[in-house]
């Protein structure tokens, strides 16, 4: 006989699939904005510190985006703990890893867009009296932001995606949720199936609300 496929038992079992979305997103929105303070503190500091800040962050940047995701979880999840007296919790380390993940990515996103403000931007801003503080304030960082949000946009679907890596911890995200069902019901056609169109619409839906905001802000300009 082929295989028949059946959906009744993922629909009884759906609440995990809705609530492992819902952890989805929240890991990936809790990250994407710590990376974001990361990335941007980082960059800032790359383009106006010395030669020796600039090779400590140029080294986590390389590090981070030349290690596979999922071995960086494995290395703070249970790496860490075995070599400093620390504690947490699986949901927590993700968030902590992926942050670190992304807040390198993020580094060069910003240390770009900051280098790509018009010149004639900055001068103004010193022609008027502005000290390099407020020129970082007012007139360097708003454009950048104009600059980078497609990018900035891009990696926090990417981030969404990632969030499926938590699984290999027994983090309960999306993914985990479709293993749970998987192993209890054996539908494997099904699930997947299933957890695929959640991914897809929810990564759509994520990329429409963002493009909305950027044409928001280039209309602001």
């Amino acid at each position: 006989m082929g295989y028949a496929l059946n959906f009744n038992l993922i629909w009884r079992h759906f609440d995990k699939l809705w609530g492992g979305l819902l952890l989805s997103l929240e890991l990936a929105v809790i990250s994407i904005a710590i990376g974001i303070v990361i990335g941007l503190i980082l960059a800032v500091w790359y383009v106006s510190a010395g030669r020796v800040v600039r090779t400590f962050i140029a080294a986590y940047v390389e590090f981070i985006r030349n290690v596979p995701l999922i071995l960086l979880v494995y290395l703070v999840f249970y790496g860490l703990p075995t070599v400093v007296d620390i504690a947490y919790s699986a949901p927590t380390s993700f968030v902590v890893t992926l942050s670190l993940y992304s807040g390198a990515y993020l580094v060069e996103v910003f240390r770009s867009g900051l280098e790509a403000v018009p010149r004639g931007q900055l001068d103004a801003g010193k022609a008027i009296g502005l000290t390099p503080w407020q020129r970082l304030l007012n007139v360097r960082l708003p454009t950048m932001l104009r600059i980078t949000l497609p990018a900035l946009s891009n990696t926090f679907i990417s981030l969404f995606k990632d969030t499926s890596v938590a699984s290999v911890i027994s983090v309960p995200e999306l993914t985990y949720g479709a293993q749970w069902i998987n192993f209890n019901t054996f539908r494997i056609v099904e699930v997947y199936l299933v957890v695929t169109a959640m991914y897809l619409v929810t990564g759509y839906a994520l990329l429409f609300a963002l493009r909305l905001v950027e044409r928001r802000f280039r209309a602001a300009r």
